[in-house]
């Protein structure tokens, strides 16, 4: 399984008046992570996107655990936990400056073709991207 990690900065623009990374903002993160992952496996997502090809978030998960807070720098896990050829399961953690599990969450998506929506197999359209995601998916043992 391949883990990637970032970095992220707090700014004070993410956070609310209590000086706490604001619900919503995890979300931007994850994204950030997921493109990183992408990244750190050899692709680049935008280069689907020319070919008419969009991921779509299908279903979100996050369990919000400790506050992230202004500041503090912001550790961001991201890793394959299902994939089927279809369908991709992300997975994340997020810990705050103390190195403490702020939140942990879950992204589904589903690759599908930009003018009708349609699902596409990603093991058959992108046979490169098919194996790299079945080696980096966490092991089930």
């Amino acid at each position: 399984m391949h883990i990637s990690e970032n970095t992220v900065q707090v700014r004070y623009a993410e956070t609310d008046q209590m000086g706490v990374v604001y619900h919503a903002n995890y979300l931007v993160w994850m994204e950030l992570g997921r493109t990183k992952l992408i990244e750190d496996l050899g692709f680049n997502y935008a280069e689907i996107e020319k070919v008419g090809i969009l991921s779509p978030v299908v279903d979100l998960n996050i369990s919000y655990k400790t506050p992230v807070r202004y500041g503090e720098k912001a550790l961001v896990k991201t890793w394959v936990e299902d994939y089927d050829g279809i369908r991709i399961t992300y997975a994340y953690e997020i810990y705050n400056g103390e190195g403490q599990l702020a939140i942990s969450g879950q992204s589904k998506h589903v690759c599908v073709k930009k003018e009708s929506f349609r699902p596409i197999s990603i093991r058959r359209m992108f046979p490169d991207w098919h194996e790299a995601y079945e080696k980096a998916k966490r092991d089930k043992d």
